[in-house]
């Protein structure tokens, strides 16, 4: 059937042509004139309307003859339309993500070549402050004038920093850039009341000769984190744990423990100090009898508040 419309279509399509090409011809000698133009353009618009007529002709045939044509034509095509927007309304999403992702891809490539700079920099030696260094600490208890206070206190670390980064300058000048968020979160909290740690932290990376440094500062409240005569903690040392060796593992484990245990009540040291030779007290005392347990202990020899130094000493007792 295909085959036979196809033959019956080029047959017609070779009728109608010579049709309207010898159709044009005419019109062209008689000087037929259609809209006042010229005979010429007129056989030609003829020519053109002719070929529509075939075409015309072609798709009409095709339409009430091939059942198939019908359906891709009005049924199909529709449907492939139709599907086509659905994908593109499905594809929206996932271009949203996309684009997210290279946002995040961006954003990391940025961290990246800031992170390689900043390593070039350090090779250099040129870094003097590194991001989230503490560059200040000052205590504080709330009072009427907090803000003259504050205010003392960021002059104070200016003039710190300023000599770390540009120490050749000799003119005083304000080297710290806050955000004013930040100062205004620290005025508001301690004019309520209690004593309190100010921590002023870089932001970035400080190059020496940098006219400026970005801060930005952590409020804890200054409170007290081990007393007087209080045992820290303690370790026990029995009769294998008597050689040097395992004495001195042992004082750097509990030291260690300490540090810990004070990091987690709030203290911002990161060491301990500790007072008299404790290590000839403890050989001296296992001296005395080896076939007994001991209990290391870890005292405190005074009341120290969250920034405060903590002082140590370290006792044995027989059990």
């Amino acid at each position: 059937m295909a085959w036979i419309l196809i033959v019956f279509l080029i047959l017609l399509g070779g009728l109608i042509a010579p049709f309207g090409d010898l159709l044009g011809t005419k019109i062209g000698k008689a000087r037929f004139s259609i809209l006042k133009l010229r005979p010429k353009k007129t056989a030609t618009i003829v020519t053109i309307i002719t070929g529509g007529f075939i075409s015309s002709i072609s798709i009409g045939l095709l339409i009430l003859v091939s059942e198939e044509f019908r359906q891709r034509l009005f049924v199909d095509i529709p449907l492939l339309q139709k599907t086509l927007d659905e994908s593109k309304k499905a594809l929206l999403p996932l271009q949203e993500e996309r684009k997210k992702l290279e946002e995040k891809i961006n954003i990391k490539e940025k961290e990246l070549n800031q992170l390689k700079s900043n390593i070039n920099e350090f090779r250099r030696g040129n870094v003097v402050i590194k991001r989230g260094q503490t560059l200040f600490i000052a205590q504080i208890t709330s009072n009427p004038n907090i803000k003259l206070d504050l205010r003392k206190i960021y002059n104070s670390a200016d003039k710190y920093v300023q000599e770390i980064v540009i120490p050749s300058k000799k003119e005083i000048k304000n080297i710290l850039l806050w955000r004013s968020s930040n100062v205004s979160e620290i005025e508001s909290v301690t004019s309520k009341g209690g004593d309190w740690i100010i921590l002023i932290k870089s932001a970035t990376n400080v190059l020496k000769g940098d006219n400026f440094v970005f801060v930005y500062s952590e409020l804890l409240q200054n409170k007290t984190i081990v007393r007087k005569g209080e045992v820290i903690t303690s370790e026990i040392l029995e009769s294998k744990d008597f050689d040097y060796k395992n004495i001195n593992s042992k004082i750097k484990n509990l030291i260690r423990k300490t540090r810990d245990k004070i990091k987690l009540r709030g203290s911002i040291v990161n060491e301990i100090t500790t007072k008299g030779d404790f290590i000839k007290k403890i050989r001296d005392s296992l001296n005395v009898n080896q076939n007994n347990k001991y209990q290391i202990e870890v005292v405190s020899l005074r009341d120290s508040k969250t920034a405060d130094q903590i002082i140590v000493e370290l006792n044995i007792m027989k059990l």
